[in-house]
């Protein structure tokens, strides 16, 4: 397979260009290997919502063996909205995740999910299983998200799930007001270590890689991260009798945006799974990079 042809390069090593998926959105696209000479299977990355590559510290490594290519949600980091501001859920995610694959002249390949990413794959996987091969799932559930929040706190389901949906409606009407101060919090190193120690995040790897992934994520109007969430919320529980290729569950046992628990019975539910709980948070591939990277190598040797 030949390599894409990419514009232009970051000095990490990242490479970004632009695709249309299939309803004309102009979505921005990247990969880990612009020369097209990484040694490695490639992995279909189903990114956190609203997040960016500067997440994954593992894969930004140039000896990660793991071809990644990925792609920014709908009006985040590059990509443009949609006309129709109300295709931005689930079922549009999977259309986008197919013209990355094409773009990248992609047939088969594992997916790695995390967060809102992993309820993509498995929609994916299910609606078109002959281009999957394997689905890695980091810190997300294979559907209905918000009412597997807070469940260290012990929050009852339909509790956490009303009340998720309640503060994004919120911040999908109010956002707006709020987003000249979001965009503008100068986060660094120190900003980094506050936030690894509220219990939300713990402390991570890469200070510097994770204050750069925070201020991405930042860059997105408040209103319009929150109008993303309430539409891929609504996303239900996948029919997991239909995915039929190997998975691996990878939690974080403090994890409150997504419950452990709720991972580990989806796992159960897998013919071929496997799940590993590591002692972290919705954050895990940040604050263990090294631990996630090693656990995916080893599902794509399994994979094969």
């Amino acid at each position: 397979m030949s390599a894409p042809q990419i514009s232009t390069s970051a000095p990490t090593g990242l490479a970004f260009d632009d695709v249309l998926s299939d309803d004309g959105t102009r979505l921005r696209v990247w990969t880990n290997d612009p020369d097209g000479t990484l040694d490695g299977p490639t992995v279909v990355l189903c990114n956190g919502l609203g997040t960016s590559a500067w997440a994954w510290p593992a894969l930004l490594d140039p000896d990660c063996g793991v071809r990644v290519v990925s792609w920014n949600h709908r009006g985040t980091g590059g990509s443009e909205r949609p006309v129709d501001s109300h295709r931005v859920g689930i079922e549009a995610f999977v259309e986008d995740a197919l013209s990355v694959m094409d773009h990248f002249g992609i047939d088969r390949a594992v997916l790695l999910g995390w967060s809102m990413g992993v309820n993509t794959m498995f929609e994916l996987a299910v609606r078109h299983p002959e281009r999957v091969s394997g689905l890695f799932a980091v810190a997300g559930v294979p559907g209905d998200t918000f009412a597997t929040m807070l469940a260290p706190l012990r929050v009852p389901r339909v509790m956490a799930k009303v009340l998720a949906a309640n503060v994004s409606r919120a911040l999908a009407l109010g956002g707006r007001a709020v987003t000249p101060v979001t965009s503008r919090i100068p986060v660094g190193r120190r900003v980094i270590g506050l936030l690894s120690h509220t219990g939300f995040m713990l402390p991570v790897a890469d200070p510097e890689l994770a204050a750069r992934a925070v201020r991405e994520f930042l860059a997105t109007p408040v209103d319009w991260y929150f109008h993303l969430a309430l539409h891929t919320h609504q996303h239900p529980r996948v029919s997991l009798s239909a995915v039929t290729v190997p998975a691996c569950f990878v939690a974080g046992r403090w994890d409150i945006l997504t419950g452990a628990r709720d991972m580990y019975s989806a796992a159960e539910r897998l013919a071929d799974s496997t799940y590993v709980e590591l002692r972290g948070s919705h954050f895990i591939q940040m604050e263990q990079p090294e631990q996630v990277h090693a656990l995916l190598l080893e599902f794509l040797d399994r994979v094969g």
